[in-house]
């Protein structure tokens, strides 16, 4: 982030301590709570939201060399994603061609070939077919034409980004906006390296997964114990861009950051960016590299999700030597495992405590309040992408039942 804006922002967030204030959203909604448990909804979302729309699959590091690949079986397609021979990100359905089995079931990993364990069919990291065994048994085929099935796939400002669809388009200008296209090099995501990964299965809806990172008003109660020592809660700032939005968190150490000369403000020290990437990614820089979190739903179960966090660190810091350095990154590591455990078994619990209700059908209704207003962006965002009625802003007085 440009220092003028960085300037900009942490005199926003000063503003608001001093007023006892915090971004607005000018009334409060109403969000019906069968958004969290209907099924042919969830399907919907799945289609339209993860089959056929681009997605997030890591940072570029995730795959640092040739020969690099990771899988995800998130998006209703399975893929395979690739940095082929000459440094290229790729991606294809990771399915092959003879039988449509997997082709490789790994996580992730290096190889410079993929063999299917039915019948030995082989690709390399471009998705040539470059084995086919007994040939003269099975029949000429033409190979050139039974590669694996591309996906279109970019890589851009650090992200590895994909379309689930083979025929689909990946419009990385639509999905990012001229303001996130302009913000994101100068956080050098394309120069991390993934140093932890968690998987956490919940029995709460994605967007319930979402909503957890859209506020800041639970942090006194919720994470009293934990978050709260560090940040001020029911402070932060709020802009939105079309689908996407960024918010800024309000860190403690703003309270002896504003005592600094200006040339030393760094809104990593006095906050916490907050970027969310429609449908379903957040991302998090900080001082020593960024949090990536994607939400995925269960196809069976609008009740349930799984979400992926990884945290990821300059390499200026992972290829830091000597004991000091050693010492720095494993405080580093120990305050990102930390981060994401609250995450899991306090944001994501209290989601499953939320998701309980909802099955049950105790309310119709849940509330978004003034100080909330990403969740107003995130929901209403949602609904106009399905064809859904918008949700209307209202006063106080007319929130009832």
């Amino acid at each position: 982030m440009r220092h003028d804006e960085q300037v900009r922002l942490i005199k926003e967030l000063v503003a608001h301590l001093d007023a006892g204030t915090t971004v607005d959203a000018g009334g409060l909604r109403r969000i019906p709570t069968d958004s969290y448990t209907d099924l042919a909804r969830a399907e919907q979302e799945m289609e339209l939201f993860f089959k056929t729309k681009p997605q997030c699959l890591g940072l570029s590091l995730d795959l640092p060399e040739p020969g690099s690949f990771l899988t995800s079986n998130d998006l209703g397609v399975p893929v395979l994603a690739t940095r082929d021979s000459d440094g290229t990100f790729k991606a294809f359905v990771n399915s092959c061609r003879h039988r449509g089995a997997i082709v490789e079931s790994e996580p992730s990993g290096t190889k410079r070939r993929f063999t299917c364990p039915f019948h030995a069919w082989t690709y390399d990291t471009a998705g040539t077919l470059v084995g086919l065994p007994k040939t003269e048994h099975f029949g000429h085929v033409d190979t050139d034409c039974l590669g694996l099935v591309p996906l279109p796939a970019e890589e851009r400002h650090g992200l590895l980004l994909v379309q689930p669809d083979p025929d689909g388009e990946l419009d990385i200008d639509d999905l990012l906006g001229d303001w996130l296209n302009d913000e994101f090099p100068t956080w050098r995501f394309d120069d991390m390296e993934p140093v932890s990964r968690d998987a956490y299965e919940m029995a709460c809806n994605w967007k319930l997964a979402m909503d957890t990172f859209g506020e800041t008003y639970h942090f006194s109660s919720l994470h009293s114990d934990t978050l709260f020592n560090s940040f001020h809660g029911n402070v932060q700032l709020y802009t939105s861009d079309a689908n996407n939005h960024r918010m800024i968190l309000c860190r403690r150490d703003i309270d002896v950051m504003r005592n600094m000369p200006e040339d030393q403000w760094d809104i990593t020290v006095a906050g916490l960016p907050v970027y969310w990437i429609f449908p379903n990614v957040i991302l998090m820089p900080t001082r020593f590299g960024c949090f990536l979190v994607r939400a995925y739903p269960d196809p069976a179960d609008p009740g349930r999700h799984v979400s992926r966090i990884g945290f990821y660190m300059y390499t200026e810091l992972t290829k830091a030597t000597g004991p000091e350095a050693v010492g720095v990154k494993e405080h580093i590591a120990g305050m990102a495992e930390g981060f994401a455990q609250i995450i899991r078994d306090e944001d994501y619990l209290m989601g499953e405590s939320q998701q309980a209700a909802a099955n049950a059908g105790a309310l119709e209704h849940v509330i978004f309040g003034r100080n909330e207003p990403a969740l107003h962006h995130y929901h209403n965002t949602y609904r106009a992408k399905l064809g859904l009625e918008l949700l209307p802003l209202l006063d106080a007085a007319d929130v009832k039942g």
